[in-house]
């Protein structure tokens, strides 16, 4: 087989990586793919994400069996829409049931209509319904964009005066609604579901760390790190979130007929009355795809070969190893980055792997970071701890000008 990949970050490193190592697949392509990408043996290919005739017109021409889609955007501009009206195969939710994280406000109601835990919440749609709300909202607080925001959109405030500085920079309409949401307090994990009009399996479960700097201080970012398995996340806790929020989940998909063939990931916070959802996304998540799709025994191919086909897809085995991933970002990361940082041959010897994320080439042909962030470095081993100090024993030796890193990724799995 023949099999595209749509985007170009690490997290659509990490799926072609796992796609290489398939028996399956002969070819893996990569739209737009990243520099990095070569050195494991993909093509890529340029063309942009959002060019869906371009995309359609090279897989057509290049006899792609099936492609599979990494980013949101894509995903809520209709690209299966697109392809599937073509006659092409192709992994991720239309345009209506990717709206579960392109409308946060959708995604609410759906976990209304099918009593799917979440924080009580309310939509504004004016000024004047944010007023409303202000005059009885409590602090600590949450504001989200109701659209995409590339991981950016919420903003948890403590008082009036922080909240009335965030709802300055956000612009509330009919168009483009505001949610003010009640604060859960609790730790965080995500879980992702594979699943087709016949069936769902669940993959490892992964913990990541929004912060950007330690201590999970400072604004939300698209994820500075994670880590998988979560030890701290108990059998107990696993089937109640199963119970409660999984499966109402994917009964609700189903039951609204929605064309979801792919992914689903639900962000919940164990909160002291249970599991709550925090988010839906319609595919994989960026720094978790990069722990979570090694842990994952089975051929990668053949899996979503499944998924596309509408087969019932064979039980996850899972690999017992740990995997950290600590991301390396540009300086001045999350708002002005700086670009250009000469990359080092990364020396690694099994203790773990780089997924490739923001690169370019320089005029000889060497990686140079691209801004933002710019490559994974995962850590493998037995244990958290060993995977987590191989991760950073990576970094430590091979320095690289004007970026930065977390130092405490899976410190909470570490200190359990």
């Amino acid at each position: 087989m023949k099999v595209l990949v749509i985007g170009s970050g690490g997290r659509e490193f990490a799926i072609c990586r796992k796609l290489k190592a398939s028996a399956l697949i002969d070819e893996v392509y990569c739209a737009p793919g990243n520099p990095g990408m070569e050195r494991i043996g993909v093509h890529s290919v340029g063309i942009q994400e959002n060019n869906f005739e371009a995309l359609a017109a090279f897989a057509n021409q290049h006899a792609i069996t099936w492609t599979m889609v990494g980013p949101e955007d894509a995903l809520a501009d209709g690209i299966v829409d697109y392809f599937t009206s073509n006659g092409l195969k192709i992994i991720g939710p239309d345009k209506q049931a990717a709206q579960l994280e392109s409308s946060k406000d959708f995604a609410l109601n759906f976990m209304q209509k099918f009593h799917i835990p979440t924080a009580q919440h309310q939509t504004c749609t004016s000024m004047e319904d944010v007023d409303a709300v202000l005059a009885q909202t409590s602090y600590p607080t949450v504001i989200k964009e109701d659209g995409l925001a590339g991981g950016k959109g919420v903003f948890i405030v403590e008082n009036q005066k922080e909240a009335l500085k965030v709802l300055a920079t956000l612009k509330v309409s009919p168009q483009t609604p505001v949610i003010f949401e009640e604060y859960l307090d609790g730790p965080e994990y995500s879980i992702f579901v594979l699943l087709n009009q016949k069936s769902f399996q669940i993959l490892p479960v992964a913990q990541d760390h929004k912060k950007i700097f330690d201590h999970d201080r400072g604004p939300n970012t698209g994820g500075m790190g994670a880590y998988s398995p979560v030890p701290q996340f108990d059998q107990a806790d696993f089937d109640r979130t199963v119970k409660e929020i999984v499966e109402p989940t994917i009964n609700g998909i189903h039951t609204m007929d929605f064309n979801y063939t792919g992914i689903i990931y639900i962000g919940i916070m164990m909160t002291a009355n249970g599991p709550k959802v925090i988010e839906y996304n319609v595919r994989l998540g960026d720094p978790e795809t990069q722990v979570v799709l090694p842990r994952i025994k089975n051929d990668f191919g053949k899996l979503l070969t499944e998924c596309v086909d509408q087969e019932v897809l064979d039980p996850i085995e899972v690999n017992p190893q740990a995997y950290v991933n600590v991301v390396l970002a540009a300086k001045g990361y999350p708002q002005n980055y700086v670009k250009g940082q000469l990359l080092p041959d990364f020396e690694i010897q099994g203790q773990g792997m780089i997924d490739y994320a923001n690169v370019a080439v320089d005029d000889q042909e060497r990686l140079v970071g691209n801004g933002g962030r710019i490559l994974s470095v995962i850590g493998i081993g037995d244990s958290i701890k060993e995977a987590q100090a191989n991760a950073y024993e990576i970094l430590s030796n091979h320095p690289v000008n004007q970026t930065y890193y977390r130092h405490d990724i899976a410190n909470r799995a570490v200190q359990k």
